[in-house]
């Protein structure tokens, strides 16, 4: 069982800015990332979480599309990243998000298809990555978190590009 809870939409910490991350050498910093990704591993359909989301304003994602019923051919595993920035962008393409901040809707968003990132691991190595397709997509809908966005936010019509969720059940362990 997580010891986060998820924050939901119309939570006003979900639309606060978040600081960066600072001090990487402080015990507790490692054990919320820990704790961030149980959460992230325990939401249904979870491929992503965002601080924000458990009512930490600091930068820090996790995604890993690993955990998808059919992961694309081409992604990079578990990723932590702290104090993350989008450095170039090309390609658009609309698709369909969820978020478990938003856990009744779904919604058509336009994102990028493909990325290139530049973040802080979570013992503050630099790294640089490029993403591509649904792994870009993720990255982006969690980036937006931090900056107090929501894919609700981003989509064109909410008459015609909002949807009712299905009902999820809760991954099995």
């Amino acid at each position: 069982m997580p010891s986060l809870e998820i924050l939901t939409y119309p939570d006003a910490r979900l639309r606060d800015l978040a600081d960066p991350v600072t001090d990487f050498s402080d015990p507790s910093l490692q054990t919320f990332i820990d704790d961030l990704l149980e959460g992230m591993r325990s939401g249904p359909g979870s491929m992503g979480l965002a601080a924000p989301q458990v009512g930490r304003s600091i930068q820090i994602i996790a995604i890993d599309c690993g955990l998808m019923k059919k992961p694309p051919p081409e992604h990079h595993g578990l990723i932590v990243a702290c104090n993350p920035e989008i450095l170039t962008w090309s390609g658009m393409e609309i698709a369909r998000e969820g978020c478990l901040s938003i856990p009744d809707y779904t919604g058509n968003v336009v994102r990028a298809t493909e990325i290139s990132v530049q973040y802080q691991d979570r013992h503050g190595e630099e790294q640089t990555l490029i993403l591509h397709g649904f792994e870009a997509r993720v990255w982006q809908h969690e980036v937006d978190h931090l900056e107090g966005r929501l894919f609700i936010d981003r989509i064109v019509s909410r008459r015609s590009d909002l949807f009712k969720r299905k009902v999820y059940q809760p991954r099995q362990r």
